[in-house]
């Protein structure tokens, strides 16, 4: 059954309920055949854009929806209910977004945040490296300043949306110094000697693009530098905090997801001559499911709770993507169990959804990552 969802104003109300009706009409019935030819989703990106969804957590000011995290989250989950790559695509954007609504100078947010925030342009957020993922203060690509620019050369990996984004917050090196030596940077997406090489094949999220970026001797303007030199360590790192919420809540929505529909089949499957979900054995796996999904969205709202009230948050948002992704890898295995051989096919959602889950405990931090910095703050 959808989630019963607590939210703290009217307005909040009606901006979910809204979600919740895009998400079943205009992105659902879309999912499994843009999966299955790997097509990426442009236009559901813009549709979002127009319906103000992409920049809901930030200021009205610049465009944004000005919502509080849990808001944000929710809505966010209930896209992943209906479409994963949509989720993520919408949840890498607003990361993409982070550092300029929050770094930037008032003339770099009135220059480019609106067209961000409205949806205009799409992000894609440039951080890993092949030898620099878990580490990203082993990055090596550079960004060296000639006068009035900067002339980037490296490759980033597993960048998604590369070749599509209108822009990448690009992290790169502008010192030899490890940890201080990286700084935050806007770069166009259309720029000269930027390529984006042939899409990664994944198990899952097919249609999302995911693929290495080459900066060729790639130049912008200084103006494109977001902070000081030597912030973009500190700027990429609190992003990521905030940026694993969503990867929680968009854990949660593929959860509840793969719980609906083993629920849904099990009321509708008979064996014995009764429907399976009466039978104890069953009854349980699916209470276990359900009772996964609860937990981990109460602990991503806990987290988005703290962030909203300027509380501190890292660990606790580490602690929502490990108990999040663990959790949607669990259930969307145990749902392809409920449909016993009919999960195995491709003629249900859930084979996809259990191919989905497993990204989610790698990316924004692997869940070993998570538990390090979880222990770190125990410390």
């Amino acid at each position: 059954m959808p989630a019963e969802r607590l939210l703290p104003t009217q307005e909040a109300e009606d901006l979910i309920a809204l979600v919740k009706e895009i998400a079943r009409d205009e992105l659902k019935p879309h999912a499994a055949d843009a999966e299955e030819n790997e097509k990426f989703p442009r236009d559901a990106f813009r549709l979002l854009g127009r319906s103000g969804l992409l920049g809901l957590p930030y200021s009205e000011e610049f465009g944004g929806g000005e919502q509080p995290y849990e808001v944000y989250l929710q809505a966010l989950e209930e896209v992943a209910s209906a479409w994963m790559t949509v989720a993520v695509g919408m949840s890498v954007h607003v990361m993409s977004c982070y550092g300029l609504a929050t770094f930037g100078t008032r003339e770099q947010q009135d220059r480019w945040l609106p067209e961000m925030l409205e949806g205009e342009l799409l992000g894609g957020y440039a951080l890993s490296e092949v030898q620099a993922g878990s580490d990203p203060a082993a990055m090596s690509t550079r960004a060296v300043r000639k006068g009035d620019e900067y002339v980037v050369n490296g490759t980033k990996a597993w960048i998604t949306h590369a070749g599509a984004a209108d822009f990448y917050t690009l992290m790169a090196r502008t010192s030899p110094d490890a940890g201080r030596g990286i700084s935050c940077f806007l770069a166009p997406g259309e720029a000269q000697g930027l390529e984006a090489a042939t899409p990664e094949r994944k198990m899952g999220l097919t249609g999302s693009i995911t693929a290495q970026l080459a900066f060729d001797d790639v130049h912008f303007g200084t103006d494109r530098l977001i902070g000081n030199e030597g912030d973009g360590l500190k700027i990429a790192l609190s992003a990521l905090d905030s940026g694993r919420l969503g990867i929680a809540a968009c854990a949660v929505g593929l959860a509840q997801a793969a719980l609906d529909e083993a629920v849904a089949y099990a009321k509708t499957r008979t064996q014995f001559g009764r429907p399976i979900i009466e039978f104890q054995g069953l009854e349980f796996l699916l209470a276990d499911m359900a009772a996964a999904v609860e937990s981990a969205r109460a602990t991503y709202l806990m987290a988005a709770r703290r962030r909203d009230r300027g509380l501190p948050f890292r660990q606790q948002a580490s602690i929502a993507k490990l108990v999040a992704t663990d959790a949607a890898m669990k259930v969307t295995t145990d749902a392809v169990q409920v449909l016993g051989g009919a999960g195995y096919t491709r003629d249900f959602p859930v084979e996809r959804y259990m191919r989905e889950a497993k990204v989610l405990q790698i990316f924004e931090g692997t869940n070993q990552i998570q538990r390090l910095v979880i222990g770190r703050g125990l410390r």
